[in-house]
């Protein structure tokens, strides 16, 4: 069996041509379902319908999770490997029976803070007999630093990349240039209050928003434009810049 895994970026027009000619090969995609209105599973289609409308997609319900926000780290890095686990068995599950080549669509890019590499590795390790390779997308930091116009990094400077639930930790090791992936709703901002922050939701696709400015001054505009972004798509996911002034 094959298998890829496509890098997506947040939907149609971020399909590089490279994707786009792996899709038309592939016999189906496979994706987890969330729910009855998986507003992402319905953006995975409408990358389907453009590039490869008779591949068929082939969904298996997406186990429950732990997403209590007061997880501690490993309690935290626990729930989530339960969950990658329960998620390798339903993979491995679909591509024993089906076999042929298949396809995992990935929003932004496989490399950066997403697991389906991972789910795979330990789809082979339950004995599926499969091969993988992996073509990149656009990520979530390069979409934020297009939309502002602006680079990630002042010169010669390094950028720190981590999650929402790792901000403070961050902080308080002395990074000064952090972007935040995977934020929970009603992150604290308060310990930047001084910063500048470049901020963006669903960014290219429905619902985006950006709001820019100093954290203190604008903390109450994004978390209402992040209420907008998630009335408006039906899900939300954000990516922010803060640098130390």
């Amino acid at each position: 069996m094959k298998v890829w895994i496509l890098g997506i970026g947040m939907g149609p027009r971020h399909v590089t041509p490279e994707v786009a000619d792996a899709l038309r090969s592939v016999d189906y995609v496979l994706a987890a379902e969330k729910g009855a209105e998986d507003g992402l599973l319905a953006l995975r289609r409408t990358v389907v319908d453009a590039y490869a409308e008779s591949v068929p997609i082939v969904t298996v319900s997406d186990p429950a999770r732990d997403r209590s926000a007061d997880l501690s780290g490993p309690g935290y890095a626990g729930a989530v490997a339960d969950w990658h686990a329960a998620r390798a068995q339903r993979y491995a599950d679909v591509l024993r029976e089906r076999g042929g080549t298949a396809a995992f669509l990935v929003w932004g890019d496989p490399a950066l803070y997403d697991s389906t590499i991972r789910v795979v590795q330990q789809v082979k390790a339950l004995g599926v007999e499969l091969e993988y390779d992996v073509l990149p997308g656009i990520s979530a930091p390069q979409l934020l630093a297009a939309r502002h116009r602006i680079v990630l990094h002042e010169v010669g400077r390094p950028v720190h990349i981590t999650t929402g639930r790792r901000l403070g930790e961050a902080i308080a090791a002395g990074q000064d240039n952090i972007v935040a992936m995977l934020n929970p709703e009603g992150l604290d901002l308060s310990v930047v209050a001084d910063w500048t922050i470049w901020w963006g939701a669903n960014l290219g696709a429905a619902g985006e928003r950006l709001v820019r400015g100093r954290v203190g001054d604008v903390v109450g505009e994004i978390a209402a434009a992040r209420r907008a972004a998630k009335a408006e798509a039906g899900w939300v996911m954000d990516v922010l810049l803060v640098r130390r002034p």
